[in-house]
């Protein structure tokens, strides 16, 4: 998916990553020529890799840092924003991330196929990587729990 700023970039990534073997799921937009919110369409990719309707998702929008950062608010999603390949596969080796986002801003074709390539290419790392993952994770389902907690304090109390 993208916001309106990276459509064309995400139009151009969809017969790529079919190249790649790839079979990519387009959430949108249909165009960019109406003026769309990122944050709609970053949840969207985020909610279908949290529930495992996909195994990895990509955004693109302006500076792809919005994208991530909204991506990052849905539980067990690793969002990573890269601009290069190096990048790319560190947040997949290392940081186990799920969703890539781009900036159409930052990245021309040639230089968002070598990240997407590097990014679908790279494995999660175990060992170490594994365990600092589900640390992350752990103070994501911790953060989770203590929200659940309160909630459910305010509603007894009325």
């Amino acid at each position: 998916a993208s916001d309106h700023g990276g459509y064309e970039l995400k139009a151009q990534l969809i017969p790529l990553l079919k190249e790649m073997g790839e079979r990519p799921v387009d959430l949108g937009p249909d165009s960019a020529k109406v003026s769309v919110d990122y944050p709609d369409y970053a949840s969207l990719v985020a909610r279908e890799v949290s529930e495992g309707r996909v195994h990895l998702g990509v955004i693109v929008d302006g500076a792809g840092i919005g994208s991530a950062m909204v991506a990052n608010k849905v539980p067990g999603v690793l969002a990573a924003n890269c601009w290069n390949a190096a990048a790319a596969r560190n947040a997949r080796e290392h940081n186990h991330a799920n969703v890539l986002t781009l900036g159409s801003g930052h990245l021309d074709l040639a230089g968002a196929r070598d990240v997407l390539a590097a990014f679908l290419s790279t494995p999660v790392g175990e060992g170490r990587h594994a365990r600092r993952n589900q640390k992350t994770l752990d103070v994501e389902a911790a953060h989770l729990r203590a929200r659940q907690l309160a909630r459910a304090f305010d509603e007894e109390r009325g």
